[in-house]
């Protein structure tokens, strides 16, 4: 789409981001300290309608900074606490046998479950086992349940959030691969640097806590989404996107030797579209309403690094995605 064909009200709205941006971060600032990163690259997965995968050892606050999202954007927050003895049931809601005391008229009711808010934690989400993790898999991508035969919609806008500990691993469940291609970003939540973790320390051991103001709502993250989508991605950086996750599949036409060295498996086409939705986003927050290849960059990491599957080899000589990922985007033109 050339530039020219966007509506005036979407350019309004794309050039009101960087504001609302910095609005946004002035809140989640005032409980979360540090973590700029992890945060910023949230916000823009939230904005692309992708949902988020946490990954970071206790006490990171990883779950106090999806509860400040929930209180400064004033959706509907919704928190699983997932568990080894729960079911789907638990999750999506189920059907009761009710009975209407004033007409006497018994029917099935629809309870629905805590997936039905706009803005859902799924806290410790590989504690429960995959007949219950696959609960949330319709709800990720069609954003609605089956329960029953009938189907429900979900509300909109709606985001999963999920937490995961990389090094607790008793009674817990590796995700499968269909579930983690479901979330657009993997985010690392990493240990705060020395003077972060001292604020950290005086603003917590006390019992103020300064409040929070709703700045922005549910209409307009509706708003902000399908502006969004309206950015134009030029064929050239469309190619690279693609080139560059076709770059990760062992085998392909092309592949590098580190690839069929390393990888079992690599990423699949969803990997190029979040590639280029958190590109637009990224040109957007620099004052621009077109995609390059610098913002695709930007995003390699957090859209590969939980879609290549490391073999052996890798695991052995203690390589990660993310050291592959930095050798692609030298290799990849």
């Amino acid at each position: 789409m050339p530039q020219a064909e966007l509506s005036a009200n979407t350019v309004e709205v794309l050039k009101a981001l960087p504001e609302k941006w910095r609005q946004i971060n002035a809140e989640i600032d005032k409980r979360i300290v540090g973590q700029d990163a992890l945060i910023n690259e949230l916000l823009v997965a939230i904005a692309c309608r992708g949902h988020c995968l946490l990954v970071g050892v206790p006490g990171l606050a990883k779950t106090r900074l999806i509860n400040t999202i929930g209180e400064i954007s004033s959706l509907k927050f919704s928190r699983i606490q997932f568990t080894p003895d729960m079911m789907p049931s638990d999750i999506t809601g189920s059907e009761i046998f009710d009975q209407d005391p004033a007409s006497g008229k018994r029917q099935f009711l629809f309870v629905k479950g805590p997936v039905f808010g706009q803005l859902v934690l799924a806290d410790e989400i590989n504690r429960t086992p995959p007949k219950t993790q696959a609960a949330l898999l319709e709800a990720m991508q069609e954003r609605r349940v089956t329960v029953a035969g009938h189907k429900y919609a979900l509300p909109d806008p709606f985001f999963v959030l999920a937490t995961q500990n990389p090094i607790e691993q008793e009674g817990t469940y590796p995700l499968p691969e269909a579930q983690l291609d479901r979330f657009m970003f993997c985010l690392n939540a990493n240990y705060p640097n020395f003077e972060e973790e001292v604020e950290i320390l005086l603003t917590t051991t006390v019992d103020e806590e300064a409040p929070l103001a709703t700045v922005i709502n549910a209409n307009e993250f509706v708003l902000l989404q399908l502006a969004l989508r309206q950015v134009p991605v030029p064929r050239s950086v469309a190619e690279y996107a693609v080139k560059l996750v076709r770059a990760t599949r062992p085998g392909a036409s092309g592949s590098l030797p580190m690839i069929d060295k390393y990888l079992r498996w690599g990423a699949g086409p969803r990997a190029c579209q979040y590639l280029a939705l958190a590109a637009k986003v990224y040109a957007v927050l620099d004052g621009r309403l077109n995609a390059s290849a610098a913002d695709v960059k930007k995003a390699a990491h957090s859209v590969l690094r939980h879609r290549l599957i490391l073999n052996y080899k890798a695991e052995a000589e203690q390589l990660t995605q993310d050291s592959i990922i930095d050798e692609l985007l030298k290799t990849v033109k």
